[in-house]
């Protein structure tokens, strides 16, 4: 949380500086003159949802939205600092709060469509905690930067692109306790028969873009819809990725008491819905082909500072 406020003192101090060198004073309203460089705090609340090998929708599985369920929509919410060039573009830190979360029992209404999706029987929920720096483009003051005579316009949709770095942790639970997947090494991470599957990492890289809409309802408030798309290298957010289940007498070699006991109770649990069912390592489990990613939409209220007051 230090390195946070640290980051944001730093982008609060080095704008306020430009600030101060790049003014150039004309009219906002009779209240304030305008300068080159604004500035905005605010935050948001609104929903996260995810796409991964879990839960979907009939089929084998669709890309994207066609494979989305809504039902596991959560609530997040985020705070943000920026700084505005001209209304033109934006320079902005955010944090985001969340979770997401997937579950193959929804499937048990098409189970019979799924090939097999629904009697994997597989779940994961994992918080999230996302801190992104991107840039803002609006073009609608871009093209009015140079009419002099044409009030801007009070809305403003823009497009948003950056680079994020977010913490997760994939669990489920097991006898009505919470377990952390990722140290169970479901699919044989860090075993020695698997030299290709490292144990992944819980804080990672992400690519965020979207777009979204900008309202002034006054001289310092401004609202925002906006949705943002996560991409990530990393087919893990859920714990599940290669194609099959490995044997589970190879925990054996790694790991003892609880945790090998949840790890032969976690990585496969077909037993679950069929007591009678026989672990087979070529029952698919997951998909490698496709990255995990995570999305927001949120509504946002800004205050927008920077300007000089008439005297």
């Amino acid at each position: 949380m230090k390195k946070i406020t640290l980051i944001f003192s730093v982008i609060l101090m080095l704008t306020l500086s430009v600030n101060k060198v790049s003014a150039q004073y004309y009219f906002y309203d009779n209240k304030y003159y305008d300068n080159p460089i604004t500035f905005e705090i605010g935050a948001s609340v609104g929903a996260m949802n995810c796409l991964t090998d879990l839960g979907g929708n009939k089929g084998i599985g669709k890309k994207f939205v066609k494979d989305l369920n809504l039902g596991k929509t959560n609530i997040a919410g985020s705070i943000f600092l920026s700084a505005m060039y001209n209304y033109m573009f934006a320079l902005r830190l955010e944090a985001t709060f969340g979770k997401v979360s997937a579950n193959d029992n929804v499937l048990e209404k098409v189970k019979e469509t799924t090939f097999g999706r629904y009697d994997r029987n597989l779940n994961f929920t994992s918080k999230i905690t996302d801190f992104m720096l991107g840039f803002e483009i609006h073009p609608l003051y871009i093209l009015n930067a140079n009419n002099e005579d044409k009030e801007p316009p009070l809305f403003s949709p823009y497009l948003f692109g950056g680079v994020g770095y977010f913490s997760f942790n994939p669990q489920t639970k097991l006898n009505g306790k919470t377990i952390d997947l990722q140290p169970l090494s479901t699919e044989g991470q860090g075993f020695a028969e698997f030299p290709d599957r490292k144990p992944y990492k819980l804080s990672q890289l992400s690519i965020p873009f979207g777009a979204g809409v900008k309202y002034d309802i006054g001289t310092a408030f401004s609202l925002r819809a906006e949705f943002i798309y996560r991409k990530l290298n990393t087919d893990y957010l859920d714990d599940v990725s290669q194609q099959y289940y490995i044997d589970p007498i190879l925990y054996s070699n790694y790991f003892t008491g609880a945790k090998l006991s949840n790890a032969l109770l976690l990585n496969n649990r077909q037993y679950e819905l069929d007591p009678g069912h026989s672990y087979n390592t070529a029952d698919e489990r997951g998909n490698p082909n496709n990255k995990d990613a995570y999305f927001t939409f949120n509504l946002k209220i800004g205050y927008t500072f920077g300007r000089e007051k008439i005297r």
